[in-house]
């Protein structure tokens, strides 16, 4: 079973290859062996299977406790997140499960934590969209494997906030709408980002709309820590933003959200 696996992740690969796209990642052979165990590796069959992926190819980005690759299905580029569960750690996440209620029932094995996790991106991601961010939309979420919309113009990643320039109305522009996806987030939603700053915000060139990203660690607003994350979320957007002459108030910022009415709150995964 598991050669037959690996034949048809790296048959995929190679239709990528033929493709001729992008790749970032110069060590893919390192990648592979901390990302791509085995029930990794049954799972992309599994999601191949079904027509969900195609084609998969190199490394957009790589964080902590997930890896993010170019991927197609029968119609367009997208992402898959690929969160790891031989190499990944607990100390990024603890903060963010311990007192979240989706997470009450969930076994506290380091699969099934992850499992639950991935799940919970998923989440986040639909009800941000359905309250009125730009997020890249969650295709299916299956045990540590995330695919969803890819963000980004032919096989290029939209830029990170940090890295694009913009002049100061421009920049005003996005610093509204940034404040007023925190605002929705947390009103509309009942979450809280809690890891917001110029690292997880893209930049569509052409519009220079910002779209959120990482919503992994996402809390919902009865979380014991949510108001420090919120607080945290808007001191970052605030300091980052001075670089443009923009010096609002966090504390007005953060008095403004909370002083708002909230829908009802959701405790699901």
């Amino acid at each position: 079973m598991k050669k037959e696996v690996t034949r048809k992740v790296k048959r995929i690969d190679t239709e990528v290859d033929k493709l001729r796209m992008r790749r970032k990642d110069t060590d893919t052979l390192k990648v592979k062996e901390n990302v791509f165990d085995e029930p990794t590796l049954k799972t992309l069959y599994t999601l191949s299977n079904k027509g969900i992926i195609e084609a998969i190819g190199g490394s957009i980005s790589t964080g902590k406790e997930a890896n993010v690759f170019l991927a197609e299905d029968n119609e367009k580029d997208i992402a898959v997140k690929i969160y790891r569960i031989s190499s990944s750690t607990f100390n990024s996440m603890e903060d963010y499960i311990l007192g979240d209620p989706r997470f009450r029932n969930v076994r506290h094995s380091k699969r099934d934590i992850i499992f639950a996790w991935t799940k919970k991106e998923q989440r986040n991601l639909v009800r941000a969209k359905e309250a009125g961010l730009r997020v890249p939309e969650p295709i299916v979420a299956e045990r540590n494997i995330l695919v969803m919309e890819f963000m980004g113009n032919e096989g290029v990643p939209f830029p990170q906030l940090k890295d694009y320039r913009m002049e100061k109305e421009t920049a005003k522009e996005a610093f509204d709408t940034i404040i007023n996806y925190i605002d929705l987030l947390y009103n509309e939603a009942n979450l809280v980002h809690g890891d917001l700053s110029e690292y997880n915000i893209l930049i569509i060139p052409e519009t220079e709309e910002p779209v959120f990203i990482d919503m992994g660690q996402s809390v919902t607003r009865e979380h014991p820590r949510s108001i420090e994350f919120l607080i945290r979320d808007i001191e970052n957007i605030a300091r980052y933003f001075k670089k443009y002459g923009i010096r609002e108030d966090p504390h007005q910022l953060y008095t403004t959200i909370r002083n708002k009415e909230p829908k009802n709150e959701e405790n699901d995964l």
